[in-house]
């Protein structure tokens, strides 16, 4: 496994994720490197209060250690006790306009050594769509980005990695899916490290195309108090997720790393209403009844 080209490969996007999405706003990002006092650390680069973002962030870390947290053993105890080294880049956007989706991105790998065995290594990632306002051309197009990032690994990968998208971002004890889904994948290692590495770099190429002509279309949206109101509301449903289920906020906290720079996937505004629903008929309405559900966005048609 050629960690140092994964290192290299990240940081770059990061830096160029970090410029396009400047661009976009028309402000800069704050960069704030920081040390994890176990072993490794990383760049968060952060923009608040901006005239497109009212928060986004992303973040680069490579943490390391002699043990594996729970939220990574759990499922695989052999890895218990070897040293362990995980580099990603983690993307969360939360825009100010309700008109334009809150979008996540993420791309990792993960190695686990042990001396006399062979090295464990794997790869994983994907990245998902949270309207409030959906529009189906938006939903569509974000998954054709999908499906292209992953047709030269396979004519079925898109599919597969879809619904596994749509199992894993699912609110269990609100029994609804978080967003629209997109793509999502852990565990990558067949058929060869190159091939794995081609897909991680295909995916995190491909976020920049799925998402910025949707902001170009929505954010001069005109919108109220009312829309702003809830997409607060909704909002508190993506931070019961990544409080809640989320591998990545969990494996953070856990490790020991960096609790700000974790947690950058937080909403700056969020409301919580006791049993509400939306009226029938209403704008909000139509987010539930016809994009919170699992479907097939793209047919047979593109």
């Amino acid at each position: 496994m050629d960690v140092a080209a994964v290192e290299h490969f990240l940081k770059d996007l990061q830096e160029r994720l970090v410029a396009r999405l400047s661009a976009l706003d028309g402000s800069p990002f704050l960069r704030d490197p920081w040390q994890r006092a176990r072993g490794g650390g990383g760049v968060t680069c952060i923009l608040e209060e901006g005239d497109l973002f009212e928060r986004a962030g992303v973040g680069y870390s490579h943490v390391y250690g002699s043990s594996l947290p729970p939220s990574a053993s759990a499922a695989r105890p052999e890895l218990a006790g070897r040293h362990f080294q995980a580099l990603g880049v983690s993307l969360v956007l939360h825009p100010r306009n309700p008109y334009v989706p809150t979008v996540h991105m993420n791309v990792r790998f993960f190695g686990a050594e042990k001396s006399g065995n062979a090295p464990v290594w794997w790869f994983g990632g994907g990245m998902d769509l949270t309207p409030y306002y959906p529009f189906e051309e938006d939903v569509r197009h974000f998954h054709v980005a999908c499906r292209d990032a992953l047709t030269p690994f396979g004519a079925d990968r898109y599919a597969q990695y879809k619904q596994w998208c749509d199992r894993y971002f699912v609110i269990p004890h609100r029994n609804e899916p978080r967003g629209v889904g997109g793509i999502f994948f852990d565990d990558l290692s067949e058929p060869d490290f190159d091939t794995c590495f081609a897909l991680l770099r295909s995916v995190g190429e491909h976020f920049t195309p799925a998402y910025e002509p949707i902001v170009e279309r929505r954010r001069a949206q005109p919108y109220g108090e009312r829309e702003r109101d809830f997409q607060a509301y909704r909002r508190g449903r993506y931070v019961e997720f990544n409080l809640v289920y989320d591998r990545g906020t969990l494996f953070g906290l856990q490790s020991g790393g960096r609790t700000e720079s974790i947690l950058i996937s937080m909403p700056p505004r969020v409301a919580w209403r006791y049993d509400w629903s939306p009226e029938p008929g209403s704008a909000e309405a139509r987010l539930y009844r016809d994009f919170l559900v699992a479907k097939d966005w793209i047919g047979s048609g593109d």
